[in-house]
Order: C-alpha cells, then structure tokens, then sequence
C-alpha cells in the first residue's frame, strides 16, 4: 500500500508540474511579446529567484550550505532554463502552445532517455527495453496529433 500512495505522490506531483509548464508557457508569451523575450525572461526568472528565496526561508534552509560542493558545471543549471524561456517564446507565437509544447516534449524524451540509459549527470540507469519505447513512441503520436 505503501508503494501504491508513494507512485501515486509521484504522479500528482509530475502533473502539478505539467500544469505549472502549461501556464508558464502562454504567461511568458504574453510578457516576451510586451517586453522582449530577453526582459521577459529576466522577469520570470527574477520571481521565480524570489520565490525560490522564501521556501527556502520557510522550511529552514535545506542543504544550501553544501552548493560548494556541487560539481562546478551544474553551478550554470539555470542557463538552460533560460535557453527554454527563450525557445519557447520564439516557437509558441509562430506555431501555437500545442505545437511548441509537443517539439519541447520530443527533444525532452529523446534527452531524457539518453540520460536514463546512461546514467548521466547522476540518474539512477534505466535501460531502454520496449515497454520505454512503446510509452515514449505513444506518448510522442499523442502529443503530434493534439498539434495538428
């Protein structure tokens, strides 16, 4: 039963943050389109600085005592939040929200099972078998047809 709620915790907490994409995604469009997808960018990443700052604050600091520690490359993690920002700001007013978010999902999957099969950047291995292509390639035929 244990196992069960934990899978079931996992599941709602990946959706919240599917939820939290698919608003941020039109949200950063509206503002890119107002300030410029390099302001807009700035903005978001601002609030989401100050966000982070009071959790942190609230539940007493975690570890962040030890980012020393952290191999030096992952130091610059947040570029590619930054390189997402501004992609998606670029493909979702030429094609749609539908249509950026299945390109973001495609080279999303494609990276993500590269890095499971390896167990790169410190991700427990998972081989890529059948049932992970299947889901993927299902997954990947779904997200085409809600963009056409």
């Amino acid at each position: 039963m244990e196992t069960l709620s934990k899978g079931i915790l996992v599941i709602i907490v990946g959706l919240i943050g599917g939820v939290a994409v698919g608003l941020q995604g039109p949200m950063s469009g509206t503002i890119s389109a107002r300030l410029g997808p390099v302001a807009s960018s700035f903005i978001i990443h601002l609030g989401g600085v100050i966000a982070s700052g009071v959790v942190l604050i609230l539940i007493g600091g975690e570890k962040i005592s030890a980012w020393g520690e952290l191999p030096k490359p992952f130091l610059f993690a947040g570029i590619f939040g930054l390189i997402l920002y501004l992609t998606f700001s670029y493909t979702l007013p030429r094609v749609g929200a539908t249509t950026a978010a299945t390109l973001l999902i495609l080279a999303q999957l494609i990276v993500a099972i590269l890095i499971d099969h390896m167990g790169w950047l410190g991700v427990p291995q998972h081989p890529v078998n059948v049932s992970r292509v299947l889901g993927i390639l299902l997954l990947l035929g779904g997200a085409f047809l809600a963009s056409r």
